[in-house]
């Protein structure tokens, strides 16, 4: 009982300082200058993927032993299948409720362009992490990393570069957490907002891990699927519950953006931290998972390229590939 709390606690702390954190980012990107879109598909896609991501680097880096890596490998492969499968079908359910009140009614309006590059991104670099598993000498798979940090670095300078097809009409900024009665915050004091929210993330993160190697050892469940169920839906789908508002308002390239820009950095510079940090050798049942999350965003990609834009049936099916992994975990085929 006590580690369902210390879990439960952890996972308070860790949204609780996303939220800050997501707040600071924003109007961080409002002082630096940086246009909207830019913030929403960059800066808000890294925020919101902050807490899933600093569980496997406080594993990793932290807890470095076998039950330490296996979380972390398990929080990084996790994170790219929630998001591939059930952020994508949350999402297009979304759109199925608000359709009354939509302009475009059940139809999905994301800038065609945009979604395609995120996506044929996230299918080339996160092939790229799971094959890596599969190389035999080190050296090929730090160079193999090494490319991912710089195809992530060329992928932000893209998308700063040129921001065709994301809306400019973002919802006005909530006022700054640590400065809620000037209407704009000092640069100094969005800074220390930030700090503090990365301070909060690591300590939920180092509860988190801690709680997790517990009950794996109590009840005898291997820890890398306890990281790889429960990290992701806890820590990460509840942040995307932010293209769930904006799919309301019609802004549906913000919202398939704050997921497909997510995936993009999940499936770069965090599968290469594993790689640098780890001996990177996937089990069977990493693979089976890693192969899942790449024919749910395979089926996107096909989509979008064939027909030019995204249905939210097909956003729906992603579920069934979810659901698939779960009937992998259930029969021991995923362990």
């Amino acid at each position: 009982m006590e580690t369902v709390l210390e879990l439960l606690v952890s996972l308070a702390i860790i949204l609780m300082g996303a939220e800050i954190f997501t707040n600071g980012v924003e109007w961080l990107g409002r002082r630096l200058c940086l246009n909207e879109g830019a913030v929403g598909s960059v800066l808000a896609a890294v925020g919101t993927a902050l807490p899933e991501t600093m569980i496997p680097v406080i594993a990793i880096l932290f807890s470095p032993n076998s039950t330490g890596h296996e979380i972390g490998i398990g929080a990084i492969l996790g994170a790219p299948l929630m998001l591939s499968t059930l952020a994508m079908c949350v999402t297009g359910a979304a759109v199925l409720a608000f359709r009354r009140r939509r302009a475009a009614n059940s139809s999905l309006t994301a800038d065609a362009e945009v979604v395609r590059r995120d996506l044929g991104f996230f299918l080339i670099v996160y092939t790229a992490a799971v094959l890596t598993g599969l190389v035999p000498g080190r050296g090929w798979q730090l160079a193999i990393a090494a490319f991912m940090v710089f195809s992530y670095l060329w992928y932000v300078y893209e998308t700063l570069g040129g921001e065709a097809g994301i809306e400019e009409d973002v919802a006005e900024l909530r006022r700054c957490y640590f400065s809620p009665r000037r209407d704009t915050p000092r640069l100094w004091v969005i800074v220390v907002q930030v700090l503090a929210a990365l301070a909060m993330i690591v300590a939920g993160a180092e509860l988190f891990v801690d709680g997790v190697k517990q009950i794996a050892v109590a009840f005898g469940v291997p820890a890398f699927v306890l990281a790889m169920v429960i990290a992701p839906v806890a820590t990460e789908l509840p942040e995307k519950f932010n293209s769930v508002l904006w799919v309301a308002r019609g802004k549906d390239t913000l919202a398939l953006g704050n997921i497909t820009g997510a995936m993009a950095f999940q499936s770069s510079l965090i599968p290469a931290l594993g790689i640098f940090f780890t001996d990177w050798r996937l089990s069977s049942g990493a693979l089976v998972s890693a192969l899942i999350t790449l024919l749910a965003a395979g089926l996107l990609y096909l989509g979008v390229r064939q027909k030019g834009r995204l249905s939210a049936g097909l956003l729906l099916s992603c579920g069934a590939f979810y659901a698939l992994f779960l009937v992998g975990v259930w029969q021991g085929a995923i362990r």
